[in-house]
């Protein structure tokens, strides 16, 4: 399998990259792979690169998106940072890929058991081990814990029905910001030029569910 080029990232919708990531999922959970000769790939890209799609996900060591969804050399931008959220720097990132590098899809992975999230339900703990931009990036997640968390409920990462339920509303999240922190991708996205969505990694399993 050769890597994207021009002409093939062109050919390519919003719907069909979706399909290409679900079908590379597919291929992932039953332990097979798409025939690719990397070495080839890198012969192929290094005039350019033709991804079709940007996928923004955690750094944990379990959620690779070239290994997950089955992708090669040249296919994705793959944004990563802890607990997947959004910010200026990620939103730039995105913009490039999509309106500048032409990618048709944007995806925002979150994941089961993540150690991030854990650390914004835990935040006092974290705390007291006196890391001060840990404490800073796990306070993004602070206002969806205080939205989602019920009268008397335990906020703790041991709580697994509350992280699981954090995971999903921080996808959510970062799809909200995503259109209204950035007018250029939300204009592609209502121009029917890009979908942006919403996933979710089974670290158990290794299945992708779409939000």
């Amino acid at each position: 399998m050769k890597a994207h080029t021009f002409e093939t990232q062109t050919t390519i919708t919003p719907d069909k990259a979706l399909d290409i990531l679900k079908e590379g999922n597919q291929r992932f959970v039953n332990n097979l792979k798409a025939n690719r000769d990397l070495l080839s790939q890198v012969n192929d890209t290094r005039a350019g690169q033709w991804p079709f799609a940007v996928i923004l996900s955690c750094i944990d060591s379990r959620t690779s998106a070239e290994l997950i969804f089955d992708q090669g050399l040249g296919d994705i931008f793959s944004v990563r940072i802890a607990g997947n959220f959004v910010n200026q720097d990620i939103l730039g990132s995105m913009e490039f890929g999509c309106n500048v590098a032409g990618s048709k899809l944007v995806v925002v992975l979150g994941h089961t058991k993540c150690g991030a999230l854990k650390g914004g339900l835990d935040s006092a703990a974290i705390e007291g081990l006196g890391m001060d931009n840990l404490n800073h990036l796990i306070g993004h997640f602070d206002h969806i814990i205080k939205d989602i968390i019920n009268d008397g409920e335990e906020r703790s990462s041991k709580n697994e029905d509350l992280l699981e339920r954090l995971n999903q509303s921080n996808v959510k999240n970062a799809l909200d910001e995503i259109r209204s922190q950035s007018s250029t991708l939300k204009k592609l996205e209502d121009e029917g030029k890009i979908k942006i969505v919403g996933a979710n990694y089974d670290v158990e399993t290794g299945v992708v569910t779409w939000i």
